[in-house]
């Protein structure tokens, strides 16, 4: 699956990096939400000042392993929602650096 950006696993926990694709390249950032209800997300998405997403701790039914599922809209997306998931970032030695891969067919 294709990956449209890298994050950071910053020390408090948030997330930096940058969302690319063919025509939008974007710092982004994964904050901490100060969640009141449990389906709430728990990292907003963040491209300077602006929302531009969510993303929710998860852990993997088959594998067990936890994951960060990404859900994207802007503008420039048209009426289409981006999914996608963090994960392990290839030929990265560093372990808080991830993928964000893009899930086409969610």
């Amino acid at each position: 699956m294709p990956s449209i950006g890298r994050v950071t696993k910053q020390p408090d926990g948030s997330f930096r990096g940058y969302l690319a694709t063919l025509s939008i390249r974007k710092n982004i950032e994964f904050v901490a939400n100060e969640k009141t209800k449990d389906h709430q997300p728990d990292y907003l998405v963040l491209a300077g000042d602006v929302e531009v997403g969510a993303a929710w701790n998860k852990k993997g039914q088959a594998s067990g392993n936890d994951y960060v599922s990404v859900s994207l809209a802007a503008p420039e997306f048209g009426d289409r929602t981006i999914y996608a998931n963090l994960g392990r970032a290839a030929g990265s030695e560093n372990e808080n650096e991830f993928a964000l891969i893009w899930n086409p067919n969610s």
